[in-house]
């Protein structure tokens, strides 16, 4: 696309890595998050301040959000000081959190009544990805839109899909959360039982990464658990955030997947022991410290 004042709001663990490369791309960018600190990198790097959201919103003719959970969202966007009040005319908005599909659908209501295009595009790949500018980014609006949009994305993803209308991106990365869960599950189940067997985790994991069984979260988070390093790639509150959207959804279309509500349950179990700003795959300690029983067993 022709070059424009790009903005971004919300610069975590990936909105942060994610800014990044829309800098390092030559973009003018403007960013804006509640703790100033968060982008000193940023600001060091070249790209500029707004001391609110409303002062973004007016200047920029993309504004990107990655922020935490969907009342941030309606903050950002609804609230007084939002990005609805306050952008101009044929900006486009597009949301990167991972929210309610029911929410993408009221921000692209109310964009369109104001002249304001919207997509919702949330994105898998967690820090990793982030950093390495290979995100999957699964995308909700229309094709027009989609498209002017479509070579920032190439920024900071590798795989960048429009999966349909408004709310369809939201809804492709619930049926994502749903398949890292039973992965990571999984992943945790087989290092679990491969150590009280007496194996090495770390040879067996060399056998099964690359057979059927190998999945991302036996290549990248394995190793972690092992090293007893459960820095947040992804925070557990996050994702247990992810789950109950899931489930909340799944719950409205009459869909029974327990799965994903035994994922909500451990998720729960870690987040009641304090563990809610470690990273997905402290999961490990909970089978480590033989706490599961009394989750699976109930009902």
């Amino acid at each position: 696309m022709n070059t424009k004042t790009i903005g971004f709001i919300g610069l975590g663990v990936m909105g942060s890595a994610m800014a990044g490369h829309l800098k390092a791309s030559g973009e003018r960018l403007i960013v804006y998050t509640r703790t100033r600190a968060k982008a000193q990198m940023l600001l060091d790097a070249g790209a500029e301040w707004s001391d609110s959201l409303a002062q973004l919103a007016q200047q920029c003719d993309v504004i990107f959000t990655m922020v935490g959970y969907p009342s941030d969202v309606e903050e950002v966007y609804f609230g007084p000081d939002g990005l609805l009040a306050h952008a101009r005319q044929g900006t486009i908005l597009v949301d990167m959190t991972t929210s309610r599909p029911d929410l993408a659908i009221r921000i692209h209501e109310a964009g369109r009544q104001k002249g304001i295009r919207t997509l919702d595009a949330p994105v898998s790949g967690g820090d990793i990805g982030a950093r390495n500018g290979t995100l999957s980014i699964m995308v909700g609006g229309d094709e027009a839109t989609f498209e002017e949009v479509k070579p920032l994305f190439a920024m900071m993803g590798k795989t960048i899909v429009l999966q349909g209308g408004p709310g369809a991106g939201q809804h492709a990365k619930m049926a994502n959360q749903i398949a890292v869960a039973a992965n990571l599950i999984g992943a945790v189940e087989s290092v679990t039982y491969a150590r009280r067997a007496g194996l090495n985790p770390t040879t067996v994991l060399q056998s099964i990464t690359t057979g059927a069984a190998g999945s991302w979260q036996l290549a990248n988070m394995v190793p972690r658990m092992l090293e007893g390093n459960f820095a947040p790639g992804f925070f557990i509150k996050h994702f247990l955030k992810d789950l109950r959207i899931a489930l909340d959804a799944a719950r409205e279309m009459k869909l029974d997947l327990p799965l994903l509500e035994l994922a909500e349950r451990l998720f729960e179990q870690l987040t009641a022991e304090g563990m809610e700003n470690l990273g997905t795959h402290a999961l490990y300690m909970l089978y480590d410290r033989g706490l599961v029983q009394s989750l699976t067993s109930r009902g």
